[in-house]
């Protein structure tokens, strides 16, 4: 984005992420990426009570189902508001770096809101990259999406 001319704001919410001290974990890397980049950072306070409702009765849909689908409408339309908040002309999301979430879905859920950008960051070795840069930067990589329904078995 930034070699494209993009002058991103990062903006962590992720009420999703369970529990608190995960978020905490992520959001501090979030941070090195943000120091190593210059760019600003906005964050939401972990309000998990919200995203549960959100989710209420899929919690036992497999991963990459209708729980992630209503998972990733939560967290677009909360960027959807702080960007009408902010006065910001787009918006975009990371969730599509990963290769374990379907560009295509979130692109579908994303329509629905003004300033949406398709911006599909697993393109051109994205998730390679994304993997490089975590070596170089030294980040905690995590070993599950977010939600304590998807929390790997010890």
């Amino acid at each position: 984005m930034l070699s494209d001319g993009w002058k991103p704001t990062l903006f962590f919410s992720n009420s999703n992420i369970f529990p608190q001290e995960e978020a905490d974990r992520r959001y501090e890397a979030l941070l090195i990426v943000a120091q190593a980049y210059k760019l600003p950072v906005i964050r939401e306070l972990w309000d998990h009570g919200p995203w549960l409702e959100a989710v209420s009765g899929l919690e036992g849909e497999k991963e990459g189902g209708k729980r992630c689908e209503a998972c990733f409408a939560y967290n677009l339309n909360e960027a959807s508001r702080k960007a009408e908040e902010l006065g910001f002309e787009h918006f975009c999301t990371t969730l599509t770096v990963s290769r374990f979430k379907n560009s295509k879905v979130i692109f579908r859920l994303g329509e629905q809101f003004p300033r949406f950008e398709k911006l599909d960051f697993k393109k051109k070795g994205g998730f390679d990259r994304s993997l490089v840069l975590s070596r170089e930067l030294g980040l905690y990589r995590q070993r599950y999406c977010g939600c304590e329904f998807s929390l790997p078995s010890s």
